[in-house]
């Protein structure tokens, strides 16, 4: 266990019954069963250097260049903010430390994410802060690789924070720039560190000497085997680490291919969702287009029963062609209606046979759509029977007395 701080919370001894931190006022509650004192979070005023100010990241606190100490972020003035290099908008997320596979959003609406360079430092760093709190604060290295996992989202491993930060943008345009921007980041970030790496040779000409006069000779202790088993616990301690070096880099590379895979479901998900959605739509349309249909049946067979009407009156005289034509209009005008009907159910048709995931819903709309299309055609070759029949009575009564009659064209 590694004791932090020691704090006397009461002035009597008693135990902590509950601890509740409040971000918005950035103080941490602590209460027993008799009383409650509040703890502010920022403890800006330890940090006597910017190098422990980074390295704590702490997400309340910021380094001051011209007071030279460690200042609340929410409370930053000019000097100690810094132009960014490119921002844009995104929603964060990063990914879970448990299982290494879901994303754990950072904010509920999107953030601005900008690069920065440190002058300090000398070192490009990817960062965005939410209210009073740094959501991301990663330091850009060569070695780095921003992944596109869709057409709108993308990812970067940070093995020093030990953790992926994935980025969710508004578009595939976003997604590009910032992919691009940061190749340019890394490509400078490795021509400034090979640029300090020649200032470290150049001022230290010391080290130089000694290192080109180096043989490849064992290495002999002059001073008993003490040395020697020195020498060899940092060999072993270099080596170590080392191991560790490349285990974090294995394990961190296997968590971004999870993390790709996982993205990539969740993008068929969200598609197959909307195809779900589109499929529930064009059965609605169905319902309505059925309803339609009965209604435009009923109109039918209502001016079935007025060319009856008309041919049970006997009317024939020189209004009668006006009629007829009217009529013949009004039929024409029902088989446009049941044309267009027609193609909207083949539309219909082509739209269910692509909906892979509900083919049982789509085999039983097809067979409905079937017998509309029967009905459709057993209307048409009532309406041309009764034309014909409408034509034939009129032909054959043009000479008895005339009555005018008129037929009232139906409205859609």
């Amino acid at each position: 266990m590694f004791i932090v701080e020691e704090l006397q919370l009461f002035l009597s001894p008693e135990t902590v019954r509950f601890l509740q931190l409040s971000s918005k006022k950035g103080m941490l509650c602590v209460g027993s069963l008799s009383q409650v004192v509040q703890l502010p979070v920022p403890v800006c005023h330890r940090y006597k250097y910017c190098l422990g100010c980074i390295l704590a990241r702490d997400p309340y606190c910021a380094w001051s260049e011209s007071s030279n100490e460690g200042v609340l972020l929410a409370n930053q003035t000019g000097d100690t903010e810094e132009q960014p290099i490119f921002s844009t908008r995104a929603h964060v997320f990063q990914i879970d430390p448990a299982t290494k596979r879901n994303w754990i959003p950072a904010s509920k609406h999107a953030l601005t994410v900008s690069y920065f360079y440190d002058a300090t430092r000398n070192v490009y760093r990817i960062i965005s802060v939410g209210g009073t709190k740094a959501i991301i604060n990663s330091t850009i290295t060569p070695n780095m690789t921003f992944t596109k996992t869709s057409q709108k989202f993308g990812q970067w491993a940070d093995s020093r924070a030990n953790t992926v930060y994935g980025l969710g943008f508004a578009s595939e345009q976003h997604l590009s720039q910032f992919a691009e921007k940061f190749q340019e980041v890394k490509e400078a970030a490795r021509l400034a560190r090979e640029k300090s790496q020649d200032k470290t040779e150049l001022t230290n000409p010391a080290l130089n000497i000694t290192s080109h006069q180096v043989l490849p000779s064992p290495i002999i202790s002059s001073n008993g085997p003490g040395e020697d088993k020195l020498f060899r616990s940092q060999s072993a301690d270099v080596e170590i680490s080392t191991e560790k070096e490349r285990l974090k880099k294995m394990l961190s590379e296997g968590s971004v291919s999870e993390v790709q895979w996982e993205a990539e479901f969740f993008s068929l998900q969200d598609n197959n969702n909307k195809l779900v959605a589109a499929l529930h739509e064009a059965n609605a349309n169905v319902d309505q287009w059925k309803k339609q249909l009965a209604a435009y049946q009923e109109e039918t067979e209502t001016l079935r029963q007025r060319v009856a009407e008309l041919e049970s009156q006997g009317a024939h005289d020189s209004s009668s062609e006006n009629n007829k034509e009217e009529l013949s209009q009004t039929l024409e005008e029902l088989e446009l209606l049941i044309k267009a009907k027609d193609e909207e159910i083949q539309m219909l048709k082509s739209q269910k046979c692509g909906r892979w995931e509900a083919e049982g819903e789509r085999e039983e709309t097809l067979q409905k759509l079937q017998e509309l299309e029967a009905r459709n055609a057993e209307l048409e070759r009532r309406l041309h029977l009764a034309e014909q029949t409408l034509a034939e009575t009129l032909a054959e009564r043009e000479k008895e007395p005339v009555t005018l009659v008129t037929v009232r064209s139906f409205q859609r």
